[in-house]
């Protein structure tokens, strides 16, 4: 879990390290601040997949097909392990077939948020989701579409801000592509 003490430790010593002075009025709470929002903004690095899988894996019976469920438009964010840099506006997409059991909608998105909630990659977001999701919802048959922005590229560095897209297909979606240009369509 995240120590919030060894966090605001460190701030302050960023703090003065950057040439600020930790005690003036407009900083003095600043560690305290910043601690609490890491162990918001991180609660999932407390988390395995496996972990995360079974706190939303709440699912309902239903017949067998091969209809696809999307939910698309999932809002989240993360940092970037590289800079600790904001990656922002991102849109998730996730869907998945079925096995005779649905899990209730908002566990699909509380899930995206979990993935999100450490240091990543966005490339590795996807590959969690895909894993947690394969894991809640018992089917190999997954499928996360995700574009994002990077502070690390608009506000530092090129400072050049672009949209990175990427697709991470597991089971059928990778295999089938009638499959995978269905879901596209949905998209």
């Amino acid at each position: 879990m995240v120590d919030t003490k060894e966090i605001e430790k460190h701030v302050r010593g960023i703090i003065k390290a950057i040439g600020d002075d930790p005690d003036r009025e407009g900083l003095r709470e600043t560690p305290e601040r910043v601690a609490r929002m890491c162990a918001e903004v991180f609660e999932g690095t407390g988390y395995t997949n496996e972990q995360i899988a079974q706190m939303f894996n709440k699912s309902f019976g239903m017949s067998t097909s091969d209809d696809i469920v999307l939910v698309k438009d999932i809002d989240c964010f993360s940092y970037c392990e590289h800079h600790l840099a904001l990656m922002y506006d991102m849109k998730i997409a996730v869907a998945y077939i079925p096995r005779g059991r649905v899990l209730g909608l908002s566990k699909i998105a509380r899930i995206a948020d979990m993935a999100c909630k450490r240091l990543q990659l966005q490339e590795r977001i996807g590959t969690d989701i895909a894993e947690i999701m394969s894991l809640a919802a018992d089917t190999p048959d997954v499928a996360v579409i995700i574009e994002g922005r990077h502070s690390c590229m608009s506000a530092r560095g090129i400072k050049k801000p672009a949209l990175t897209k990427t697709i991470t297909l597991r089971g059928r979606f990778e295999t089938d592509e009638k499959l995978t240009n269905k879901l596209m369509n949905m998209m």
